[in-house]
């Protein structure tokens, strides 16, 4: 969530970065928490071993593409040594053709540290104080401005990497924060950032400005992030769903493990899992279990949040399991590999990554739409179980919670337009070399923006149950959810005469959003799954 970006820092931290892959929390905490760079030194020998290959390819007087031609439909033209630093310059500002608003500095922190773990695997032929320009910038606090259009995800993300080289070539525009996670920054050149934080901007070599601009780095920064927030979200998703069976007068019963045993779907468990922790011992749940009890079945939306939410995280599993893979790739064209050749390939385009965003889109708005009708069902007294309509303090004067849902209804009729795929579309490109691209990073930007909405569409169903399970007094509900009952109190989110709604749900929002209605949770059941 790109609030995040001002997000209180966790501990700080390094991250090494060498030939081995970066993990999603070595992302998050560069991108997100402002933990510096650290670049291992056996691989940097390893930079400079490979740089060797490069300058000895140089000097052939046999082509070779990337090193002495032109790139793309011009990679049969021949370029004379004299011009190839002009070459390697010139395709980075052509590149750097991005358009629109500013896209989230976590963001381009992301990129810039994965392209920078690709150069140090030594496969991209970069010198040395390539990767360690990248590495100053990065704790510097400098952040390139990349614009939100331009990438069609193959060759990877030109644009926005090509933005990054620019600054590290002295030009362009940056934004200079200070501090552990800085902020916005204010927007200066690069060269007076550059000088002022005494980087000396790079001057290009033979193949240089290809590798600092081949690569999935963009999506994959994305998808991290992404998966960093889902993580949270989903748990306080199952938080939110224990409050509604709770406030609806639910049953606990369909969440025993035996049940969900006959369907060993792995998310669904542990979904289950939580529920039944959040749940246990709640005395609102233990006041209708006696045999006076007419309830048979409760609705999908209570009945089956272990199937919607667990469908989710193992849709999230897979999600890390692309990533972790696009994490360990050296994604450049062409590559040296190990045994010295230089290769022409196609391991740039993004599909991979691009599918796994799109299918977590998918999974966003499911997750959400379950959550907004269990908000709705608070809110109508013919399915609420006893409880005034709309949850109004004087009801026929009041409004109570009408527009709330509403709201979230808004949200997720956004999200449905999301989950329509971006990989699925193609626009061919570079006079039809380049025929057939994945739309990644299109995928990773309205992800970025589904996962926002389904923060607030959860916020909205924590405040809606909160202001629910106050109503059952003097029935009190359970520990874990009376913790976060409290937490929301605190915001102003209280039974009472209607009121400016507005604060409250941006107040709960951002609740939800850095992982506190998780801890009030968790204050009393320990960690969840």
């Amino acid at each position: 969530m790109s609030s995040n970006d001002s997000a209180p820092a966790r501990a700080a931290a390094s991250v090494t970065v060498g030939t081995g892959p970066l993990g999603i929390d070595d992302v998050v905490a560069v991108a997100r928490h402002g933990a510096s760079v650290v670049l291992d030194p056996a691989a940097l020998d390893g930079v400079a071993a490979s740089r060797e290959i490069v300058e000895g390819l140089a000097a052939d007087p046999e082509p070779h593409y990337g090193i002495s031609t032109g790139f793309g439909a011009l990679a049969t033209t021949f370029i004379a040594e004299d011009r190839r630093a002009q070459l390697q310059a010139s395709l980075v500002r052509s590149h750097a053709a991005g358009s629109g608003a500013e896209v989230e500095r976590e963001v381009v922190r992301a990129l810039m540290l994965l392209r920078l773990s690709t150069l140090m695997t030594g496969r991209t032929g970069v010198r040395r104080e390539t990767a360690e320009t990248y590495a100053a910038i990065l704790n510097a606090g400098i952040t390139p401005v990349v614009r939100e259009y331009g990438s069609l995800g193959c060759s990877g993300d030109l644009a926005p990497l090509a933005h990054c080289a620019l600054v590290a070539m002295g030009e362009g525009e940056v934004r200079v924060s200070t501090g552990s996670t800085g902020g916005v920054g204010e927007a200066t050149d690069a060269a007076s950032a550059l000088a002022a934080a005494g980087i000396t901007p790079l001057r290009l070599a033979e193949k240089e400005g290809l590798a600092l601009i081949n690569g999935t780095d963009g999506m994959l920064g994305m998808l991290a992030l992404a998966i960093d927030d889902l993580r949270m979200l989903l748990t306080t998703a199952d938080i939110a769903a224990a409050m509604s069976v709770e406030g609806l007068m639910g049953t606990d019963a369909v969440f025993a493990a035996d049940l969900h045993a006959l369907r060993p779907q792995r998310g669904q468990a542990i979904s289950a899992s939580n529920l039944r922790r959040l749940l246990a011992g709640s005395p609102i749940v233990e006041s209708h279990k006696g045999p006076e009890c007419t309830r048979v079945q409760d609705a999908y939306s209570l009945r089956c949040a272990p199937q919607v939410h667990g469908a989710a995280r193992d849709t999230l599993a897979h999600a890390a399991s692309v990533a972790d893979a696009e994490l360990a790739s050296a994604v450049d064209n062409p590559v040296l590999t190990l045994d010295g050749r230089v290769e022409s390939n196609g391991n740039f385009h993004g599909a991979p990554v691009a599918y796994v965003l799109d299918f977590l889109a998918i999974a966003v708005a499911d997750v959400a739409s379950m959550s907004e009708r269990r908000t709705d069902r608070f809110l109508d007294r013919a399915r609420n179980q006893g409880l005034p309509p709309f949850l109004a303090h004087e009801v026929g004067v009041d409004s109570g919670l009408m527009i709330a849902q509403y709201t979230a209804a808004g949200i997720v009729s956004e999200l449905k337009r999301l989950a329509v795929p971006a990989s699925v579309d193609s626009i061919p490109s570079s006079a039809m070399q380049e025929d057939h691209v994945s739309m990644g990073w299109a995928a990773a930007r309205k992800l970025r923006r589904s996962i926002d909405g389904l923060s607030r569409v959860l916020a909205i169903e924590v405040m809606t149950a909160a202001r629910g399970l106050a109503l059952r007094a003097p029935l009190v509900p359970g520990a874990a959810t009376a913790a976060v009952v409290s937490l929301v109190a605190e915001t102003g989110g209280v039974p009472g005469p209607d009121r400016f709604l507005s604060p409250e749900i941006e107040a709960i929002s951002d609740l939800v959003e850095h992982g506190r209605i998780v801890v009030a949770a968790t204050s009393a059941t320990g960690a969840l799954d």
